[in-house]
């Protein structure tokens, strides 16, 4: 497995509910001083100062991205997905502020990883190696990633979770969710309690490295037909609930590909899309984090490696269908049908305002365009993300009316935002139409 250079320097992770408590404390005390601070600079030059504008400003973004990425564990993942969900909706110095989250981040001090590595192998774990490179290879928002070799001459990736993230899980999303309302970022009258107690839900799943282990094997099977795939293979007598060992593949990021020819980037990017597809109607299984680091691409073997399974979440069957049954009545032309279908769903709630259901289903009917032509679609000369993105802002700004959809559209959605961002970097042209017609 290959990662990007780690750039971050060591910080031990706080490891007590108390610490972490005590640091998002002090971030909320620390922002509360700088809104207190410009307020009294706006009252003193004859400005009437408004809440909002004094607490969403790039200093307070700052500090709230440093003190996560310094954190680390779900207080880090939720700023990461604030970032990826609301970052078109926040202004572009305060998303870029917020992006640096999905940078590498710190990683544990020498001797906290030995800790760790001595409560998950025993105290003589190192006899296991013939090497064990301490400094790691990538380190994210749960656990950071060494490259070594064992005794028995495997080459292998070692992912080990920081200490005290699953005990601290419930706690951290509990006092982030407090201090993005107390920054405004939370809209008023927004019942954030389901995506809150999904976020948990997901986070705990993410923490448990012998489930994401066992999602590894099961993407590896699903795949086995596909060579144009590459998925580690698990190492079962080195992974526990905290560390997760796996093959090691050499590989690129996927998004150095925008050097590549056309032909190669349409190419990988057919594969993904397509792979999107089988995932939701096939294999009824998605990896569903968009983000773009679990991707890599081996160009001796043109092979695109998939990484990181700890977000792996599975759909039920009606699921499925309700998707299906969608895209073939838009590709019909059918509106009442598509209209139809998007209820069901939870695009729209019973008691949305007719403009708003308009917008909701003018949405809809962009997304579905690219699908209807049965020829490649240049995403690079296509401005249709901006205007779907527009549309999503404006409806947004309806605060009375927004309701947060069903768990499982969500995080589907955000998967199917996710590569078509990277379709757009790496301005691919893909036959959608023929990707999804197999499916329907």
């Amino acid at each position: 497995m290959s990662y990007p250079k780690i750039e971050r320097k060591a910080l031990a992770v706080p490891s007590s509910r108390l610490s972490r408590l005590s640091k998002l404390g002090g971030l909320a005390s620390s922002i509360a001083g700088n809104v207190a601070a410009e307020a009294a600079r706006q009252l003193a030059r004859g400005q009437r100062p408004r809440l909002d504008e004094l607490l969403l400003t790039p200093a307070n973004a700052q500090k709230m991205a440093d003190k996560l990425a310094r954190m680390r564990g779900a207080a880090m993942k939720v700023g990461q997905l604030i970032s990826m969900d609301a970052g078109d909706m926040l202004p572009p110095e305060l998303a870029q502020i917020l992006a640096s989250l999905r940078a590498d981040a710190h990683h544990m001090p020498m001797l906290q990883l030995r800790r760790v590595l001595s409560e998950a192998w025993g105290a003589d774990w190192q006899r296991r190696f013939q090497k064990f490179e301490i400094r790691p290879i990538a380190a994210a928002s749960i656990g950071q990633v060494h490259r070594a070799h064992t005794i028995d001459g495997r080459l292998v990736a070692i992912k080990v979770q920081y200490p005290g993230v699953r005990r601290s899980i419930d706690s951290d999303v509990d006092n982030v969710a407090a201090l993005l309302r107390m920054a405004g970022l939370v809209p008023k009258g927004i019942d954030i309690a389901p995506m809150l107690a999904e976020a948990k839900r997901q986070l705990h799943e993410e923490a448990d490295y012998e489930r994401e282990g066992r999602c590894l094997s099961r993407f590896g099977a699903l795949l086995a037909d596909r060579p144009e795939f590459l998925v580690p293979e698990l190492h079962t007598d080195l992974t526990t609930p905290n560390v997760l060992a796996m093959s090691y593949l050499e590989g690129e990021a996927v998004d150095s590909l925008e050097t590549a020819s056309q032909a190669e980037r349409d190419r990988v990017m057919t594969l993904l899309i397509g792979l999107l597809f089988r995932e939701l109607f096939e294999f009824k299984l998605m990896q569903t984090d968009p983000n773009f680091a679990n991707y890599r691409y081996a160009p001796s073997t043109q092979q695109v490696i998939l990484l990181d399974f700890g977000a792996t979440r599975a759909f039920p069957d009606h699921f499925a269908d309700l998707y299906r049954d969608l895209l073939r009545a838009g590709l019909a032309g059918d509106g009442d049908g598509v209209r139809a279908v998007a209820h069901r769903i939870g695009f729209m709630a019973p008691d949305m305002p007719a403009a708003l259901e308009r917008s909701m289903l003018d949405m809809l009917e962009m997304s579905l365009q690219p699908l209807r032509h049965n020829a490649p679609f240049d995403f690079g000369a296509s401005d249709l993300a901006m205007r779907i993105r527009d549309t999503g802002m404006a409806m947004a700004e309806d605060r009375d009316h927004f309701r947060i959809p069903p768990m499982d559209t969500l995080f589907m959605q955000r998967k199917f935002g996710g590569i078509y961002m990277l379709a757009t970097k790496l301005r691919a042209r893909v036959n959608l139409r023929a990707l999804i017609e197999p499916h329907l």
